[in-house]
């Protein structure tokens, strides 16, 4: 199965040097380079050979890439004289590479080829070759033609072909070895004249009188020079990349804030408009959701109501097809036991015939027997005289056979009397079985008939239920229509007034408790607005010197949960416990005051402060149920809307009012007075 590698995504930096460098190479006065190493190319890009067709690049570099293969496209390239792969992923390395006739210097070092093709020694003009590092065992036979290869570097200790003692010697051993191989005459590199360098230096050939050692020598030198040149160029356009990059960089940077900014802008929006969309949605899919719940439930309870009387009448079909199969049975039954009383008597019938005839047939035999005696006794008389013997013989021989079929004949009828007194007992036995069956059967009737009886008399009751629980739920729904009414049309504040009625309902103990607290202490209370932790306070009997050695996990414990009270509570009593020890009288109780109930102010969503008086007695609330698990009694109080629908229980989860669908602020528990 072949397996399918993702191509690596070149990094931002790559690309950029790769956008540097082709841009480099197009401009005018560009020298006769094109660079594009350390790009993380996984493949020539598009444009590439090309662009080094049209400007006539001698130099392609394109080492410490990714490449796992050079097109065919290279052979194109036939004014190229350098070509740089080192440290790249090649495994092969096509044969159009034949038809670089100009190219100088092959560097293919650090890849993963295993093998060169045979096109190498097309290559008339090639000096260096370096495949080092790679995974070659053997060189083509056809590197004998290049006779201008001056330099191969290669790996001796992995090489086959040529042997490891002929590629250590050099690249000398290795040319001779192969020109040995391929019956060719090997020749110094010295000998052969590049045509580039014939073309260059044809005219100082002419007048050099030092011949051709003196033209390679300043060759090699034009080469230094010029590789010196091309090194400090690179190092300049190097220079100059990085302080393009650095302004490109810093530009980025600013339009990168600016996106950034708007973006916020626009997803703040985006979120503020998103957010009430929600709610909105919310709001409708809860009131939905509630709605579809309630239709699916009388749907089902519809169902079932439904079910429950075709079950009832499915039971009566069956019980009166019961009762008429038992009528049927009954009748069977009695058939049964006439048909029985019926064979029975016909079965005493047939054995009396079965004797009488037995008898007859046994009488018959015994007729026959004794006039074939009779015959043998007047045989016997009439050869008395001449057969003696024989008469003798043949009498013992008959009484003999007479014995035997009397014995038989009284064998067979001991044998037909107990066969027939086994079959009287079997059918016994079988009338009993029968009637022992018909016994089970009334007795399973009369069962059944009761069952019945207790079925029709819990389906009544059953009815009775669901019709009271009905009547109940349409009266609740008439109290909360009525509750409803008369808050949103007879007062306008009406649930702020209930709050307010139902704190003046206080329990005559805790108003007695409250009015028995320290004044200070009370005072302190109302200072931080936690007025409503006054009944805890006062329930539990708190002072001033017991808050002093109290915790805030002492005061959580109690039911004091904001952590920021707890501490800002405990730390004015100790305040005050201070400033009392340097005055005692601060603490001592008013002798003729009362502590005055608290009056509630509105919610600090209100405008402006709200005082509601108790409300008129036709708006009186009664208790009702909770609205979600319609059992206990609703005992919390919703803030800000007011409503009071459910228990303490199953306020908890909550985060919106069931009623209004309103959010929850605060929620307030009511305790009713004995």
């Amino acid at each position: 199965m072949p397996l399918f590698f993702r191509k690596r995504k070149p990094s931002e930096e790559a690309r950029k040097r790769l956008e540097y460098q082709m841009c480099l190479a197009k401009e005018a006065g560009a020298d006769d380079i094109l660079d594009i190493s350390k790009c993380e190319l996984s493949e020539i890009p598009f444009g590439v050979f090309a662009t080094c067709k049209v400007l006539q690049k001698k130099v392609l570099d394109l080492h410490d890439n990714q490449l796992t293969a050079l097109p065919d496209d290279i052979g194109q390239l036939t004014s190229l004289q350098v070509l740089n792969v080192e440290r790249n992923q090649l495994t092969y390395l096509p044969r159009s590479i034949g038809n670089l006739t100009q190219l100088q210097t092959l560097n293919v070092k650090d890849n993963k080829l295993k093998e060169l093709p045979d096109t190498l020694g097309e290559l008339r003009s090639l000096r260096t070759l370096d495949i080092s590092e790679n995974e070659i065992q053997r060189l083509p036979q056809m590197l004998a033609h290049v006779r201008t290869l001056e330099t191969l570097s290669l790996d001796a200790s992995s090489m086959v072909y040529p042997p490891q003692e002929v590629c250590s010697a050099g690249t000398e051993a290795i040319q001779q070895f192969l020109c040995k191989e391929s019956g060719l005459e090997y020749y110094p590199p010295s000998q052969y004249l590049l045509p580039v360098l014939e073309q260059d230096g044809a005219e100082n050939s002419r007048d050099s009188p030092d011949g051709p050692t003196d033209r390679f020598s300043r060759e090699e030198v034009e080469w230094q020079n010029r590789f010196s040149d091309y090194e400090k160029r690179k190092e300049q356009k190097m220079l100059e990349k990085l302080e393009f990059e650095r302004r490109l960089e810093l530009g980025q940077r600013e339009h990168a804030q600016l996106l950034q900014q708007s973006s916020s802008q626009k997803d703040e929006i985006l979120q503020t408009v998103k957010e009430e969309q929600s709610r909105l949605e919310q709001g409708l899919s809860e009131r939905q959701r509630y709605l579809d719940a309630e239709r699916q439930r009388l749907q089902e309870q519809l169902k079932q109501t439904e079910q429950n009387i075709s079950n009832r009448i499915q039971k009566l079909l069956q019980e009166n097809q019961r009762q008429k199969k038992s009528s049927e049975i009954l009748k069977s039954l009695e058939n049964e036991r006439i048909r029985m009383e019926q064979l029975m008597s016909i079965t005493q019938e047939e054995t009396e015939n079965l004797r009488r005839r037995e008898i007859a047939s046994a009488m018959q035999q015994m007729l026959t027997e004794s006039c074939k005696n009779r015959l043998i006794q007047m045989a016997y008389e009439s050869q008395r005289q001449s057969l003696v013997q024989q008469a003798c013989s043949s009498m013992a021989e008959m009484d003999e056979r007479f014995q035997q079929i009397l014995s038989w004949q009284q064998m067979d009828q001991n044998k037909a009397i107990s066969q027939i007194l086994q079959e009287s007992a079997m059918q016994k036995a079988a009338f009993e079985a029968l009637q022992a069956k018909k016994d089970l059967m009334l007795q399973r009737l009369r069962s059944q008939e009761m069952i019945s009886e207790q079925r029709w008399a819990l389906s009544n009751l059953l009815q009775q239920l669901l019709k009271e629980k009905t009547q109940r739920e349409e009266e609740l729904r008439e109290i909360l229509m009525e509750l409803e009414a008369k808050s949103e049309t007879k007062q306008e504040n009406y649930w702020l007034i209930q709050y307010q009625r139902l704190l003046n309902q206080k329990p005559l103990s805790l108003k007695l408790q409250e009015e028995g607290m320290e004044r200070p202490l009370a005072a302190l209370l109302v200072e931080l607005s936690a007025e409503h932790y006054l009944p805890i306070f006062a329930h539990h009997r708190i002072s001033l010197d017991m808050l002093g050695r109290m915790s805030p996990e002492d005061l959580a414990k109690v039911g004091v949960t904001e952590a920021g009270l707890q501490h800002e509570i405990l730390r004015r009593v100790q305040e005050l416990l201070d400033a009392a020890r340097m005055q005692p009288e601060l603490l001592k109780p008013p002798k003729a005051k009362v502590l005055e109930p608290l009056e509630p102010t509105a919610p600090e969503e209100f405008p402006e402060p709200v005082r509601p008086s108790a409300p008129p007695s036709e708006l009186e609330v009664p208790t009702s149920e909770c609205v979600v698990c319609l059992e206990r009694e609703a005992q919390m109080i919703f803030l800000n809307c007011g409503h009071i629908c459910c228990c303490q229980q199953c306020c908890q989860p909550l985060r919106t009012c069931p009623l209004c669908r309103q959010e929850i602020a605060q929620r307030l528990r009511i305790y009713h007075s004995s």
